[in-house]
């Protein structure tokens, strides 16, 4: 049986093909062949990058210089050694077709000093330090000079994009708005309200409801374009990290580390990437955090159609990941 769903309110579709399902077995842990005495991310190892924009000690927020690095750290933000974007990068070559310079920021955020954590595994005052993190160095980037988006992510495994096993997030500071806020901008813009405040008072309690808690929920959501995805939004209206208080922040970090351990149960070390969708300068957006695991690749279908094929209904998947099938 397959259906054609439609987003909740964009034209966008995917393709809920269950005849094609097999429950995607567990990939392997990426780069275990890479022992932590080699890992530049671990603790000891901190000559061996950059040296860190932003370090979290004990309370405290530091910076390494190029003849001293700080130790003992929580949390280190370090520039990213191959930059996507760089603050110094050159003039873009006239070649008759619009372009910009390079211009803008590519970050590192090192979560753990431990090689072997994983983010399921993190304390409440890890989850939370680690939240705080995401909120101070969006808050720093997107008030650089030119700055409109700061793109915060996480690829888990090397299926994911992940080159390094050591557990990180990174960060990239755009000198424009990437076209998928643009197009959800425009959409909310035309409705009398906010789809995403309509989606969490249609799904709360529904069967795609996974967790919630006392700021956030946890859904998978209708129209998911791989199997076991899942979207967190703040069950009241708030457009972007820097509007969080840390109780709200904690909020955030609970489910994204429910989410993830539900996803580690129920196919341990699964491949995933995490996104935040936010926007500063637009408060009618909607602040979300979505995870993609990683099962498939997208084939020919896919990027001729923008439709992707799931053969994992997010109503089964639920079930799965609230131990419910």
């Amino acid at each position: 049986m397959s259906e054609i769903r439609k987003h909740y309110f964009l034209d966008r579709h995917c393709i809920i093909a269950t005849g094609r399902a097999k429950r995607p077995s567990a990939p392997k842990a990426c780069n275990d062949d890479i022992p932590s005495s080699t890992c530049v991310f671990c603790s000891g190892h901190e000559e061996e990058t950059p040296p860190a924009t932003s370090v979290y000690k004990k309370g405290q927020v530091l910076k390494d210089t190029d003849g001293q690095r700080v130790t003992g750290w929580d949390v280190r933000c370090i520039p990213n050694l191959y930059p996507a974007l760089s603050p110094d990068a050159p003039e873009a070559a006239t070649s008759g077709f619009e372009v910009l310079r390079g211009y803008g920021f590519h970050e590192v955020i090192v979560e753990h000093p431990l090689h072997g954590s994983r983010l399921h595994l993190f304390s409440d005052e890890e989850i939370l330090l680690l939240m705080q993190v995401y909120r101070d160095r969006v808050m720093h980037y997107q008030s650089q000079e030119g700055i409109k988006y700061v793109s915060l992510f996480k690829n888990w495994s090397k299926k994911a994009g992940a080159s390094l096993d050591h557990t990180h997030s990174q960060l990239i500071a755009l000198p424009l708005l990437p076209s998928e806020i643009s197009v959800e901008l425009q959409a909310i813009r035309h409705l009398a309200e906010c789809p995403y405040c309509n989606i969490v008072k249609r799904e709360k309690g529904s069967k795609r409801q996974i967790y919630e808690n006392s700021y956030f929920i946890v859904i998978a959501p209708y129209c998911s374009g791989v199997p076991y995805e899942l979207w967190i939004l703040p069950q009241q209206h708030v457009h972007h990290l820097s509007v969080l208080t840390d109780e709200m922040l904690f909020s955030l970090g609970d489910c994204l580390r429910y989410a993830v351990s539900r996803l580690d149960a129920t196919i341990p070390e699964l491949a995933y990437n995490y996104m935040f969708f936010q926007t500063e300068g637009n408060p009618e957006y909607h602040f979300s955090a979505r995870i993609q695991p990683v099962t498939s690749i997208a084939a020919g279908f896919e990027k001729n159609t923008g439709i992707y094929i799931n053969s994992m209904p997010p109503e089964i998947a639920a079930d799965h990941l609230m131990d419910r099938a």
